[in-house]
């Protein structure tokens, strides 16, 4: 007899056929790259720009758009603190499904408390888990500001707006860090091809 969470007698079926058959049949390691930044700073561009990039390397990917999966996954969260620790928790565990699977799962949300991505990167205990940090200042996010959102929050028609009035808390350790450089915010392309370098380098690429 087994007790999971609120769940009681449940048992972990295993199946004959596991990841690394998988990942055989695709020539690809499976692994979750997680976009993380504020509104504005260029997540879900990059985030379709590098699922792009891997299609035109005959590489599998998804991508788990914040903005898509409250949608319908999580379209019964709000933006309390712990309804985005509920919205990030998800999250993590859809993207290890999708990183057993053999893909390479690209989540992009704000993901605002370093707890909660740390949360989720414990959820893969291999390595797999390589966080992107979006770092871009407010005020170019605030400038591009394509959906609106900043002057809504500036005129308080927002509460709990990240950056704003509800903190975002930048990674410590993040895998790669992508900023502007010389003033100038690097292409999608380029920002795309220093994550597809990445995964290159540490093999994600092909399969074992």
């Amino acid at each position: 007899m087994s007790t999971v969470g609120n769940s009681t007698n449940i048992f972990w079926q295993e199946c004959p056929v596991g990841k690394n058959e998988r990942q055989k049949l695709l020539n690809q390691k499976g692994c979750v790259v997680w976009i993380t930044g504020l509104s504005g700073s260029g997540k879900s561009t990059l985030a379709c720009s590098l699922g792009r990039e891997l299609h035109s390397k005959g590489k599998l990917s998804y991508i788990l758009d914040g903005d898509n999966l409250r949608h319908g996954l999580n379209k019964d969260l709000g933006f309390k603190a712990e309804d985005r620790t509920e919205n990030i928790r998800r999250v993590g565990e859809v993207a290890k499904l999708f990183s057993d699977a053999g893909l390479i799962c690209i989540a992009s949300l704000i993901s605002p408390y370093r707890k909660d991505r740390d949360a989720c990167r414990a959820m893969l205990t291999d390595s797999t888990f390589i966080e992107v940090f979006m770092n871009m200042p407010l005020e170019v996010c605030e400038k591009r500001d394509a959906k609106g959102l900043y002057k809504l929050a500036r005129a308080g028609k927002i509460k709990g707006f990240t950056g704003i009035d509800d903190p975002y808390e930048p990674p410590l350790h993040c895998e790669i860090e992508l900023r502007e450089k010389d003033g100038e915010c690097p292409t999608p392309s380029a920002m795309a091809g220093e994550v597809v370098y990445y995964l290159e380098e540490k093999g994600f690429l092909k399969a074992d």
